[in-house]
């Protein structure tokens, strides 16, 4: 019986679908869900190469939209508000806003509620770490939901209206008067006390001030200022992850 050339056309596809289906195992799916009564522009932001979703897309009410990031990939998601684009895709939203349009190139303008993500990778034993985060202000309740892992893979997010407690100082308005947004104490006042910066630049000289606890309050198991690791950071390994805005 004649042996099989590893070279063949067979050969060569075989090992081609074999590559294909070992990255597909090792891609984690993102499903995100706009449970919100009004249309958001999710807008995403890789830190190593990998744009996900073009960088940012509509998502009307009710709506949900799968992305899928390799193996390694780290970066964050977020929704957009009160946006207004052209046939281009050029325009403005009133909060998360970012530069290049529908199209997110780089992060959002603060306020804004985040979903950071790090996919596990061989080098960090395939676990996934992940968080909601406020320490960037708040603008819609976001909620992060493991699917199909194992280990810890907990809940994170914010379900909360922190719009509707928000203190007066902390408040962003659209020109219709309404809270859209609520700033960190970091972006309203710029002091190291609160942007945890200086001689409060370590765990053990920034302590929770009482705007972070308004936050930790509201939402317990989101990133309330920038040392909130220990109740914050989440962790899980193969699993997908459900994100819903308005939870």
């Amino acid at each position: 019986m004649m042996a099989l050339n590893p070279y063949s056309k067979p050969f060569a596809l075989i090992n081609f679908l074999l590559f294909l289906l070992g990255n597909v195992a090792s891609a984690t799916v993102f499903t995100l869900q706009n449970r919100c009564s009004y249309t958001v522009w999710p807008g995403t932001l890789s830190g190593n190469g990998a744009t996900l979703g073009d960088g940012g897309f509509p998502l009307a009410p009710g709506k949900s939209v799968q992305l899928t990031a390799p193996s390694g990939w780290s970066g964050r998601i977020w929704a957009r508000t009160g946006c207004s684009f052209d046939g281009s895709g050029i325009g403005t939203c009133d909060t998360g806003d970012c530069a290049g349009g529908v199209r997110c190139i780089g992060g959002g303008v603060p306020p804004a509620t985040l979903a950071e993500f790090t996919v596990g990778s061989a080098s960090n034993g395939d676990k996934d770490f992940y968080d909601v985060s406020l320490v960037d202000g708040y603008n819609v309740g976001i909620g992060v939901l493991a699917t199909g892992g194992t280990g810890d893979c907990q809940y994170a997010g914010c379900a909360a209206d922190l719009n509707a407690v928000c203190p007066e100082e902390l408040q962003v308005r659209n020109g219709d008067g309404a809270v859209v947004a609520c700033r960190s104490a970091c972006a309203a006042f710029n002091t190291a006390e609160f942007c945890c910066t200086g001689e409060h630049g370590t765990p053990q000289t920034c302590s929770p001030t009482r705007y972070s606890e308004i936050f930790k309050n509201t939402c317990p198991t989101a990133y309330s200022y920038a040392y909130d690791d220990a109740s914050s950071t989440c962790t899980c390994s193969g699993s997908d992850y459900v994100i819903s805005f308005c939870p």
